[in-house]
């Protein structure tokens, strides 16, 4: 899944530890969820939309590509 994480955290200019913190998740979580190695839970979607005030499609889309 991509997701625009890394660019809102740096507009904000917080680290990934204070992004883990603000969601309560680990540095470790919110490392794989940049990289693509992890897709958030629908609870922590929700929580990430609400800190960022957007909404979850502004933040994570479907990396499968539409069918034609």
């Amino acid at each position: 899944m991509k997701n625009r994480l890394k660019v809102l955290r740096a507009e904000r200019d917080w680290t990934q530890a204070d992004l883990a913190d603000r969601l309560s998740v680990s540095r470790q979580t919110i490392n794989a969820i940049e990289k693509g190695k992890f897709d958030p839970s629908l609870p922590l979607a929700f929580k990430a939309a609400r800190l960022f005030n957007l909404r979850i499609e502004d933040i994570f889309q479907d990396d499968v590509d539409e069918p034609s």
